[in-house]
């Protein structure tokens, strides 16, 4: 079974947001997850969003593949480097001071076609032969 997959590296926004987006769409086919998505409240959603419709044009260059039948089979996120660029500070305990971790993450997702629809789309076409003959 082929798999397409997409990656956004570096996205600046913390990785625990986007596991809440990320979760809502694994396992569901691809036309529920941009549903799912473009109603979606949460910030993260724009960013899983973008990785899908990549994932799915990648996905698309290949003939044999039907974009229509296409699963969300895998979604994870890891985390990323944090940025340094104008490193601030705020305030802690005692009078010490805490740097402001702005933190980054790699969002993945790799589709598949489902094999039970496509199984099906070959049963009937058969089925569609022999009545022809």
């Amino acid at each position: 079974m082929q798999t397409h997959k997409a990656i956004h590296r570096y996205a600046q926004i913390g990785p625990r947001k986007v596991r809440l987006v990320v979760d809502l769409i694994r396992g569901t086919d691809v036309n529920k997850a941009f549903e799912i998505l473009r109603f979606c409240p949460k910030r993260a959603a724009y960013f899983v969003e973008k990785v899908l419709r990549s994932a799915v044009a990648n996905a698309a260059q290949d003939p044999e593949v039907n974009v229509n039948r296409l699963v969300v089979r895998e979604t994870f996120v890891d985390s990323g480097p944090l940025l340094q660029g104008r490193l601030r500070f705020r305030p802690g305990p005692m009078g010490r001071a805490h740097p402001i971790r702005k933190r980054t993450c790699h969002i993945h997702v790799v589709l598949g076609e489902d094999a039970a629809a496509k199984s099906k789309g070959k049963k009937a076409a058969a089925g569609a032969a022999k009545e022809q003959v």
